[in-house]
């Protein structure tokens, strides 16, 4: 039996990720000591990507019980009191109710593009970038088309915002969660009250019997209390009631928030990117953009600092699906190997290929791209006829592919010269060592480093902001995680290699000109 033993001042993180809710249970010194997942999907319903509510609970109650059970069999014991607890999701979104708590829509995820036109408009009349997935780009979307739920709007949150809802009872976000929603302004650290002025104008022209204020959740900072674990809330999470209530909650954050603290990067000129099935980065800005880029979201950290975010909507799923035909192949061959080996040896195969993928390009598009301008997305290999199609160049292609569009939006931000010493590396991307950071240093030609707990991602982030809500210590949250939790914790660096560097720009330039036959393959297939 392990020498730690349970006992109540433990703190829980869970996020609600894309493919996975995961559950990571820290102690006193932010060691993660056991975990717990639960696998999920979106599904294109109708045109629209979305998760059933119902599967958030189930999917929430299964990550939980294989977390006790990990518990349970590290400690001989299961959980029954918590000291906090902190929730994350997929940013963004649209989750709409009606004054009784009832939803009024499907739950629509940030990897929609159906709100071109609210999107377009919203960014003129503020003059701020306002992406398509963010909820007021929803929100005006639907009131534009007059979906007939929009006079009946009593709350409008995200997925984490919903989570904590229903467990705390309170109606509320965290600061970055928030910026996802509606721009803040970082001065006030809460909405823009300018601009939901200027929009609730666009409401009263449209006869709407609410403004934007009643409806959005409290803005909160890291550090605040955020409620607590009611009764009904700890039964949704435990339905066994082994699990009692009480536990303080952090502000509920997205998931660019918590990764930004799972990386220590929540500090002015820190940054990260993050490369899962979406891909972003986040820079923590000293100053403003000189002026408003459609490829770049203003956000916040989980403190109210403002970021710069190139958000992509694709990043890992096509690659999957393409390892998956090897690991069948494998499968029928005889050749039982685990799914991490053959990653691994397709990884390490790519770095064998031609710095710029000897001619294939790929797209790895399975839904819109906002910041190349496609609305929709058809995963697509191009190749002319004397290119050097072998294995390396081929899978060195697929993982350019993931990092393409992100290349896009930091070009801009180097043109604007934000200052970034090294960019903090996490997701799904970087689970096979040395590859997939060695190929973003080149891609991105900036040093990439990639910590030692950079596998525990997200939940790992939110169960830090839930021990930082509950020690309630008056010390800045960049400080904090600077001298309790990473001063511990090891990263490797790798600086970009100059071949890697003018390969990527090769492949890019070839990238850009197949945009055309992406669009092509949108509009007729």
């Amino acid at each position: 039996m392990a020498v730690y033993t349970l006992n109540g001042s433990e703190s829980l993180g869970i996020e609600f990720g894309s493919t996975r809710i995961k559950a990571v249970l820290i102690d006193e010194n932010f060691n993660p000591i056991a975990t717990g997942s639960h696998n999920w999907e979106n599904k294109l319903i109708d045109g629209i990507w979305t998760y059933s509510l119902d599967d958030v609970w189930s999917g929430l109650q299964d990550a939980y019980a294989n977390l006790n059970s990990d518990v349970y069999k590290k400690f001989g014991v299961k959980i029954t009191r918590l000291n906090s607890i902190g929730f994350s999701a997929m940013m963004h979104g649209y989750l709409p109710f009606d004054s009784s708590g009832n939803p009024l829509t499907e739950f629509r995820t940030w990897r929609n593009t159906m709100t071109s036109d609210a999107s377009k408009e919203l960014t003129a009349l503020f003059k701020f970038n306002i992406p398509q997935r963010w909820s007021i780009a929803h929100l005006y979307q639907a009131v534009i088309n007059n979906e007939p739920h929009i006079n009946s709007i009593s709350f409008l949150t995200t997925l984490a915002g919903y989570v904590h809802w229903h467990l705390s009872g309170e109606k509320v976000l965290g600061i970055g969660e928030a910026s996802g929603m509606f721009p803040i302004n970082s001065e006030a650290n809460n909405y823009d009250a300018e601009m939901m002025k200027a929009f609730d104008i666009l409401l009263a022209e449209r006869n709407i019997p609410w403004k934007l204020n009643e409806i959005l959740p409290k803005v909160l900072p890291a550090g605040e209390k955020a409620g607590f674990l009611t009764q009904e809330g700890a039964r949704l999470i435990d339905p066994t009631g082994t699990l009692k209530p009480g536990a303080v909650l952090c502000p509920p954050e997205g998931d660019a928030g918590t990764g930004m603290v799972a990386t220590n990067s929540v500090r002015v000129k820190t940054g990260n990117v993050s490369a899962g099935t979406s891909i972003f980065s986040m820079i923590v800005l000293d100053k403003l953009l000189s002026k408003v880029y459609e490829e770049i979201d203003m956000v916040t950290t989980p403190t109210g600092k403002p970021v710069a975010m190139v958000h992509c909507n694709n990043c890992c799923t096509d690659l999957d699906c393409w390892i998956s035909l090897f690991i069948q192949f494998s499968d029928m061959a005889g050749v039982k190997l685990k799914k991490s080996q053959i990653y691994d040896m397709l990884y390490h195969a790519a770095l064998e290929g031609d710095k710029s993928c000897g001619g294939i390009v790929s797209f790895n598009y399975f839904s819109g791209e906002p910041v190349t301008k496609l609305s929709g997305g058809r995963p697509l290999l191009v190749r002319n006829e004397k290119c050097n199609f072998n294995l390396s160049n081929f899978i060195r292609a697929q993982i350019y592919s993931a990092m393409a569009s992100l290349k896009i939006g930091m070009d801009i931000l180097k043109n604007e010269k934000v200052d970034i010493d090294t960019l903090m590396g996490h997701g799904g991307l970087f689970k096979t060592k040395y590859v997939g950071q060695k190929l973003m240093a080149g891609a991105m030609d900036t040093p990439v480093a990639v910590m030692e707990t950079a596998g525990e991602g997200g939940a790992w982030g939110a169960a830090i902001l839930a021990k930082y809500t509950a020690d309630a210590v008056n010390q800045p949250l960049e400080d904090y995680l600077d001298e309790r939790v990473f001063s511990k914790y090891k990263s490797t660096v790798e600086e970009p290699d100059r071949d890697d560097v003018r390969g990527f720009e090769e492949y890019m330039q070839l990238y850009k000109k197949a945009i055309a036959v992406e669009e092509t393959a949108v509009k007729t297939i």
